[in-house]
This record gives structure tokens, sequence and C-alpha cells, in this order.
């Protein structure tokens, strides 16, 4: 009886202890975010950072030469025009052969400066489905990323600008001589290549390939971090 009696005085202690205990637990400031704006948007860094390589690379690609003399885009002969190219040299038709090769240029920079809100558009629209897992993947990722997701709508949107241009810069008209004269020598097997097709799509590898260029600069380049969002979420992935 008298243990019993003793636990009894003892427990008001022990609650009282436990219940300080649970004050100073209490006291202890856990730090909560109020604030969601604050927390770095990774596909909103992202698509900034594809912008800008549309607005500081691609911007390139429209001036005279921004294909032409560009070795990373320029648009060479696929192999069935190749043989004509080669063939009408030969016959001593050097210039005709190389302005046709121009033109197929011209006309990807001519076609570009009408379809860059295009390829901005694209940007705006596109939805990541693992933004983390592109941000801390290759250099070139979120490029690639966007090749995948628009190419085939940006192909369709893309091709009546390359047909429009291939016939503003005279390349059609050019072309068709070219491919006349080679398939008017005896012997030859006879081409018809369809030229906006490959142009179009030349065209739009040599866009992503400029802006890889951009993304890439981004990734390794504080410097090109121009705004607080690009430094944020590009901060996260130079620490992986």
């Amino acid at each position: 009886m008298k243990k019993i009696i003793i636990l009894l005085l003892f427990v008001p202690i022990i609650a009282n202890a436990q219940i300080d205990q649970l004050k100073n637990i209490l006291k202890i400031k856990v730090p909560v975010i109020t604030n969601l704006a604050i927390i770095p948007d990774i596909s909103a860094g992202l698509k900034e950072a594809l912008n800008n390589g549309i607005t500081k690379q691609v911007s390139k690609l429209t001036a005279e030469d921004g294909f032409y003399k560009n070795d990373l885009v320029k648009i060479v002969l696929p192999t069935e025009l190749q043989k004509v190219d080669k063939t009408l040299r030969s016959l001593g038709m050097s210039s005709l052969a190389d302005e046709g090769l121009k033109l197929l240029n011209r006309a990807a920079e001519d076609a570009v400066k009408e379809a860059t809100p295009i390829f901005v558009d694209a940007v705006k629209n596109m939805t990541f489905t693992d933004a983390k897992t592109i941000l801390m993947g290759k250099e070139n990722s979120a490029t690639t990323y966007l090749e995948i997701a628009t190419s085939t709508a940006l192909y369709d949107k893309f091709s009546p600008l390359i047909a429009t241009s291939l016939d503003k810069v005279n390349a059609d008209k050019i072309w068709g001589q070219m491919i006349n004269k080679y398939n008017s020598i005896p012997l030859v097997k006879k081409v018809s290549p369809n030229l906006k097709d490959y142009v179009t799509k030349e065209t739009m590898k040599g866009v992503f390939k400029m802006v890889a260029v951009e993304e890439k600069e981004i990734r390794v380049n504080l410097k090109a971090r121009t705004s607080p969002l690009l430094q944020s979420i590009f901060a996260m992935q130079d620490k992986k």
C-alpha cells in the first residue's frame, strides 16, 4: 500500500516533466514554405533556356549565309543529288552546281525568318513529362525533348514555308534545270528528288542544333544564365 502511495505522489512530477519537455519541443521553429513562388519551376526554367536558344542562336540562321557558311547546319546534298552535282561539274557546269547548293541554303535561311514564331509557340505550349530528369540529363536533353515532342507538328507548319522559300529564291527553277540536264544524259538513272521534304527536314535539324548550342552554353557557363530563374534552376544541375 505504501508503494502505491509513493508512486501516486511521483505521477504529477513525471507528468510535469513530460509537459515541460513537450513545451521545449514546441519552441523549436520548423521552417515552413508559405510562398510557393520561391520554389524553382524547372519546366519554366527549361522553357526559358530553349527560348534563349531561339532568340540568340536560331536568329543567326536567318541572316544571309546563316546556313550556307555555318558548318554546323549547312545543308549538303543528299546522295541522289550528289550524283547530279558530280556529273554536271564533270561536264563543265560547276557554276550551276554551286548555285544550286547555295539556293537550298538560301531557302532555309528565308524560311526560318517566317518560322521563328512557330518554334516559340512550340516551346510555350510544350509540357515536360519529367522536367527534373531532363534538367539533370545530357547537355542537350531539353532540346532533344523539344525535337521529339514537336517535330511532327512543326514539320506540317514548316513545310509550306519551305515550299514558298524555294520558289522565292528561285531554287525550284535552278534545280529543275539541273535535274533536266542530268536526266537528259544517256544511260544515267533518272532522278526526281523531293526538294521540299529534304530541305524542310534539314532546316529543322539546323534549328534544333542551334538551340542545343545555347542550351549547352547555359548549362556550362554561369554568365549565360541571364535571369534569376535560369540561375536557380541550373544551379540544381551543377550539384548533381
